[in-house]
């Protein structure tokens, strides 16, 4: 039996397993609501991977901490902003605790710094290690994996021989950490660095500032799923399709609740059969892409048939559930809780009922380090040479910041930017053709997924755009651009830094994304100041 103990949720004491996230223990107890926004809406979790900030909590004093990263701890004492005027306002300052005195930093050194702990992380970490590299690999989860290996014991099949690997490497994890500042040659801006010396520094836990200093850097912090506004996606129990999953691997139980998911992209399937496995009444899945896009790339799936055997294994696990593909969500309703969803399939609407919509389409790259670093982009993703080496010397990536494609494709982008890293250009060669097979593979997700026009016409003009600050869509103007509108409505500006709204801005406007300045996250000013001590 898994250990049990006792955390207090807004004074109410509750009965919860070790190892589940406080996001996940909140659900549990039937408690969707986390917030108040600035406006007074009730809010709760959104995407449950520690990126969009709608699920801050005050947790043993401190305010502004995500119920999604956290581990339920004994004692632990939660308060919610459940009632109007409870929850302290969004600002980023506000955020910030000075604290009475500076924290000090825990200080690493390596040949190799990797940020993020998933597959392509993972892959780096090894193979940088294994070339006799110092690695430090750097990750907000509690223990490697990332979002598609989350797990709270036993690991995912496809993952244990890699976090076996990683296991053995004389690899230094730093975990339950955000890398918040890159700096290169003394403190400087790294645009013009280099090869030869960086400087990460990180937070861990909410507040314990972490500085490493490396010769090399490995950015493979992953993706985040695309939201996109329509009226009622704020409502608390609108969550991210990889949410929902984030939030199952974490510990939660959506058994007898009926669930909608009504998005794009091959993670549906997997979402699905997760959530009909675990209990949940599955209403219906909404694919927006055509049925005849989704079957073409369907067909050229010959040359992987072990993803074929896959998508079947999925199906069956909720056969009895309607799968619709031309069809998309258009509206939410409910109180302060998602009740209904309105869907269309471009000629007719209906609605369902539910108690979860799980709605998101697709995913886009992680790319707020790399901007920061001053990596040079090109179709929204990190542009990367043969060896997976970015534009500014000694930086690489791999993974999702250079495209999305699947753990296969993260793990050989892995492999190869930690050979690189380590110099050792030669057995990196060696993956190259692997690696071309399953970029095509890339090129055929990515056309057969795409976003139908339509989309776009979804919002009203009371619909908000940026949840962080209460921005509706009437208020924006597409000649504007991201500066502007940063400008004219504080768009951009809350906790998440434009994680959410961006995308979504980007595929409303074809707005691209401002400047990014340091620190990437809220963090406590003690924090913020011992890093800047350190390059002092």
């Amino acid at each position: 039996m898994p250990e049990r103990f006792e955390i207090q949720v807004d004074g109410r004491a509750l009965q919860v397993e070790a190892g589940l996230t406080v996001a996940a223990a909140l659900q549990n107890a039937g408690q969707p609501f986390t917030r108040r926004s600035i406006s007074g809406e009730a809010r709760g979790p959104l995407c449950a991977m520690g990126i969009c900030f709608e699920c801050r909590v005050t947790i043993d004093g401190e305010p502004h901490r995500r119920a999604c990263v956290e581990s339920c701890r004994p004692g632990m004492r939660i308060t919610t902003g459940t009632e109007p005027g409870t929850d302290p306002q969004s600002g980023i300052a506000s955020a910030a605790a000075v604290d009475a005195g500076l924290p000090v930093a825990t200080e690493l050194e390596a040949d190799v710094a990797v940020v993020g702990g998933g597959p392509a992380g993972i892959a780096a970490a090894c193979r940088a290690s294994e070339s006799g590299a110092r690695v430090v690999l750097i990750d907000e989860g509690a223990r490697p994996g990332g979002q598609i290996w989350r797990h709270r014991a036993d690991p995912p099949k496809a993952a244990r021989a890699w976090l076996a690997r990683l296991a053995r490497a004389a690899v230094t994890v730093v975990g339950d950490t955000s890398v918040i500042e890159v700096l290169a040659h003394g403190g400087e801006a790294a645009l013009p660095a280099a090869a030869g010396s960086f400087t990460l520094h990180a937070v861990r836990a909410g507040s314990e500032p972490t500085c490493v200093r490396a010769r090399r850097v490995v950015l493979a912090n992953g993706a985040r799923e695309r939201f996109l506004p329509f009226p009622g996606w704020t409502l608390p129990g609108v969550l991210g399709i990889g949410a929902l999953q984030a939030l199952l691997k974490s510990g939660a139980s959506f058994a007898g609740r009926r669930v909608v998911l009504a998005g794009s992209g091959p993670l549906l399937l997997p979402v699905t059969a997760a959530l009909a496995e675990n209990g949940a009444y599955v209403v219906m899945v909404a694919e927006q892409a055509e049925a005849s896009a989704v079957l073409r790339f369907g067909l050229g799936l010959w040359r992987h048939p072990g993803k074929i055997v896959e998508a079947f294994r999925y199906r069956w696990a909720f056969l009895g559930t309607r799968l619709r593909h031309g069809v998309w969500a258009i509206s939410a309703g409910g109180d302060e809780r998602v009740r209904s969803v309105t869907l269309t399939n471009g000629e007719r609407s209906w609605s369902e009922s539910c108690d979860l919509l799980g709605t998101s389409y697709g995913l886009v790259p992680n790319l707020e380090l790399a901007r920061l670093v001053g990596c040079a982009l090109e179709g929204g993703a990190v542009m990367v040479d043969a060896w997976q080496g970015t534009s500014v010397p000694g930086v690489f990536a791999a993974g999702e910041p250079t495209g999305i494609g699947g753990v296969e494709r993260a793990v050989v982008e892995g492999e190869i930017a930690g050979l690189a890293a380590a110099g050792r250009e030669a057995d990196a060669r060696l993956l190259l053709p692997r690696r071309e097979r399953l970029h095509a593979f890339s090129r055929a997700l990515e056309a057969a997924f795409a976003l139908r026009p339509e989309l776009r016409q979804l919002v009203r003009s009371e619909t908000l755009v940026c949840r962080c600050e209460d921005v509706a869509y009437g208020t924006l103007d597409p000649e504007w651009g991201a500066r502007r509108a940063k400008l004219y409505t504080r768009l951009g500006m809350g906790a998440c830094q434009g994680r959410v709204c961006g995308a979504a801005c980007a595929h409303l406007f074809g707005w691209t994304p401002d400047t990014m300045r340091p620190p990437l996250l809220p963090v406590p000013l003690g924090a913020l100041e011992t890093a800047r001590g350190a390059d002092r």
